[in-house]
């Protein structure tokens, strides 16, 4: 990584300047942000359409997969993969395979929907588990019956938290064993983690909940098992300060994740991923968390996302906010990014209707670029 002086970058670099992220010694800045598609087969299980998805982006600097439960009772959406089961970890080692062979390298995303979920997709038929029995207000969950109204949670117990941090444990081990490069620990967007995060959806009583150090805990505890598993130069995690998504909110926003975020330092990770606010974000309730005050606190690899251009994925590396820049909906339309920025080519658009389910139409058959390209 490179020498910071004053929080500035020296030799100011850009995306195609090759950085270290943890043990992973990436060609390039541009990172694939995990993105779920819904196409994975009967049981959770990866399919060889990924593997082939996957590849195609092999030109990242590192892949981060789409989310992926780390249990029965930590899935919540259909056809979204898990790393729970024989199968699944057999399925995933055709993807990595296949990505190793394109000369890439992929970290897992580690993933608990927590209330965001279904007693349809629960072990036994039961309530979905949260830090605390509230249910989003707004919203509903998609079924394999179609679209349900979000049920109230169970409020895990304290007694059944070293279990939750054993499933995260336990999924990196299978990751592992998949052939992974590495993982991701989801707590962003809603999920588990965040909702023990953030005082809106955590009211809890006891030293999982009240003032922030106690909300952070079962984060901490789960980056600790996680680290044991792979060594702490393997392992990142994504977080969504300001983000209103799945009905979630932060009384102090700063605060919390300044303080997770300092506290994740003792651990010396591969990166954090922060997902950051957009304009569009503020205008639908989202909170300004300044990306600034967040690159002081934790003194590692940054990656950034949400909605980047070349140009302003090569500011936020200019000012020294950033060591990657993540792309997604940009990645799923031109599987070769890198080199369409480097040649300033012309970008495909992205399919909509086909983000979501289906097979190799707004998938697989995104075309790379054809001879006919612009210079910079």
């Amino acid at each position: 990584m490179e020498q910071f002086l004053h929080g500035k970058i020296m030799n100011t670099p850009d995306l195609f300047t090759p950085v270290r992220l943890g043990a992973i010694e990436a060609p390039n800045r541009f990172v694939m942000a995990p993105l779920t598609r819904m196409r994975a087969g009967t049981c959770r299980v990866p399919t060889p359409l990924m593997a082939e998805y996957y590849s195609q982006r092999a030109a990242a600097g590192l892949i981060v997969n789409e989310a992926t439960a780390i249990s029965q009772q930590a899935t919540g959406c259909p056809n979204s993969p898990g790393i729970y089961t024989p199968e699944q970890i057999a399925g995933w080692q055709k993807v990595t395979t296949s990505v190793h062979q394109a000369g890439g390298r992929i970290f897992l995303q580690l993933w608990h929907m927590g209330r965001i979920s279904h007693p349809s997709f629960q072990p036994d038929g039961g309530l979905p588990v949260a830090p605390s029995a509230i249910a989003p207000r707004t919203g509903e969950v998609l079924t394999e019956r179609g679209m349900q109204r979000y049920v109230t949670p169970r409020a895990l117990a304290k007694e059944e938290l070293p279990g939750i941090v054993m499933q995260y444990a336990v999924a990196a081990d299978h990751a592992k064993t998949a052939g992974f490069d590495g993982v991701e620990i989801h707590n962003a967007n809603g999920y588990l983690l965040d909702q023990f995060l953030r005082d809106g959806t955590n009211r809890r009583t006891d030293e999982y909940g009240g003032p922030v150090r106690n909300r952070a805990r079962l984060t901490l505890e789960v980056t600790d098992a996680v680290t044991q598993v792979w060594g702490a130069d393997r392992v990142g995690i994504r977080f969504s300060p300001g983000g209103v998504f799945n009905d979630m909110h932060d009384s102090n926003p700063l605060e919390t994740f300044s303080h997770v975020l300092h506290e994740l330092n003792r651990f010396k990770l591969a990166y954090a991923h922060v997902i950051v606010s957009t304009k569009d974000d503020l205008e639908h309730g989202a909170v300004p968390v300044p990306l600034a005050a967040l690159r002081k606190e934790f003194h590692g690899p940054l990656i950034v996302a949400n909605g980047f251009t070349y140009a302003t994925a090569t500011q936020v590396l200019e000012d020294g906010l950033a060591d990657a820049v993540a792309f997604g909906r940009l990645f799923i339309a031109n599987p070769d990014l890198p080199e369409r920025f480097r040649l300033n080519a012309p970008l495909n658009p992205l399919d909509e209707e086909k983000l979501y389910g289906g097979a190799r139409k707004g998938y697989t058959d995104y075309p790379a670029m054809g001879p006919q390209l612009v210079e910079r």
